[in-house]
């Protein structure tokens, strides 16, 4: 295990420029997982932010479940009527999920693991066009 010594405050912006990659790491020594979302339309309006870091220990299984779960939390009400169905509990089917530009139908669904740095897009339904 890698330990990290104790930096007076001051120092701790020259330390993360000359190491950029102890950034992941609390200064308790234990590292930590970041999972940027990206929130459109109604879930912009729902938590007035077009992005959002969430930070997570290490340690811990991050799936797509588990972010919105978090998120649901911070969010409350709103948030919740939004995503999931009132009924079953389950997220509404119009939702798409991508990682990094990738959809989750294609991997596994809800359960699909998030590693440090990955962008969580939640992607309403796209209505409109032009008819001939």
């Amino acid at each position: 295990m890698h330990t990290l010594y104790r930096l007076p405050i001051k120092w701790l912006p020259l330390w993360e420029k000359a190491f950029p990659f102890v950034s992941a790491f609390n200064f308790d020594g234990e590292s930590s997982l970041k999972v940027s979302v990206r929130f459109f339309t109604t879930l912009r309006e729902i938590t007035g932010k077009r992005e959002e870091t969430l930070e997570f220990p290490d340690c811990e299984e991050v799936t797509v479940e588990k972010v919105l779960g978090k998120l649901a939390e911070r969010y409350g009400k709103g948030f919740v009527e939004y995503v999931y169905d009132s009924r079953t509990g389950d997220v509404k089917e119009f939702l798409q999920f991508l990682i990094n530009g990738r959809s989750t139908s294609t991997l596994k669904g809800l359960k699909t693991e998030l590693r440090d740095g990955d962008i969580l897009a939640i992607i309403p339904p796209v209505g409109g066009g032009y008819a001939l």
